[in-house]
């Protein structure tokens, strides 16, 4: 599998593997023995970049995950996140107070079986406390050796550059895609500027760049004997050369027609005709509900 760096020398397979939909929001969910064969299935395929959450599933598929990958820890790299007030079973909101986060990274800790976490991201930015404090608990954590990078999930402009300037920033987790480009205009230029990398989640439009709706990407697929979602995602990689998407699935052929997606090669004329096939396509309405939408930072 081709690999590429996010920021602060981190490699990783090209198109990662997004977890979360082993264990919530996409059901029915496999048993949890099929789970664990699908994951590593996938590291024996090349994937070495898999994304959890302590909040999906609530603790469940970083259990999972962490089950799965603890014979070939030292092949792959684990991403999970933090920022969540989780008790009773539930989350109740966002908590990424410095006493949160050490609880938070001691129990996902746990549940991956590991003694480090590879990229640690805020979930969401938390209005109640200062992204200078949130940098400054993860460099005390990196220095401790139980986190090695820092990321950002969906977190704006200014509180990328306010988070860098106090503990390097390595990725930044954010919905991209043909279907949603809103980071293109001040996101990206700043992830250059500051050498960090970008892990777009729902890169294939959350199914709408799979052929359900947007006919002009499969008939430009069709042209170029490949999938929709290869071409969507071989579109997000040609890009940017840091750009690491992370596509879910829980199939096997699936898994490996998104990590394919690293070989295509795309012409600039290709690349335009994609980038005006997005053009031509106005998207309606929020990505979120008002109270989601606020916790994104922007």
């Amino acid at each position: 599998m081709k690999k590429r760096i996010l920021g602060n020398g981190l490699e990783v397979s090209a198109v990662g593997l997004g977890c979360m939909g082993l264990s919530q929001s996409y059901p029915p969910f496999p048993e949890k023995s099929e789970c664990i064969a699908f994951l590593r299935r996938a590291v024996e395929m090349g994937q070495t970049f898999f994304d959890t959450s302590e909040v999906y599933g609530v603790y469940a598929n970083e259990e999972l995950v962490g089950e799965a990958l603890e014979p070939v820890r030292d092949q792959v790299k684990i991403a999970t996140k933090f920022g969540w007030d989780i008790h009773d079973g539930k989350s109740w909101g966002l908590d990424s107070r410095p006493q949160t986060i050490r609880k938070a990274v001691e129990g996902s800790l746990g549940r991956l079986r590991t003694d480090h976490i590879d990229l640690y991201y805020q979930h969401r930015v938390d209005p109640n406390v200062p992204i200078e404090e949130v940098a400054g608990t993860i460099k005390e954590l990196h220095d401790e050796g139980k986190v090695l990078h820092f990321g950002l999930s969906e977190a704006g402009a200014d509180t990328i550059r306010r988070a860098h300037a106090v503990f390097p920033v390595t990725a930044v987790q954010s919905e991209y895609s043909l279907w949603y480009r809103d980071l293109e205009n001040e996101i990206i230029p700043l992830l250059e500027e500051l050498g960090i990398g970008l892990v777009p989640f729902s890169p294939l439009g959350k199914g709408f760049l799979t052929g359900k709706v947007t006919k002009a990407v499969k008939a430009f697929a069709d042209e170029k004997m490949l999938s929709p979602a290869q071409v969507s995602l071989a579109w997000l990689l040609h890009r940017k050369p840091w750009i690491v998407p992370i596509p879910g699935t829980k199939s096997p052929c699936r898994l490996q027609e998104n990590m394919s997606a690293a070989y295509v090669d795309f012409s600039d004329e290709d690349m335009a005709r994609l980038t005006e096939i997005s053009d031509s396509n106005t998207v309606y309405g929020g990505r979120y509900a008002p109270e989601m939408e606020k916790m994104t930072g922007r």
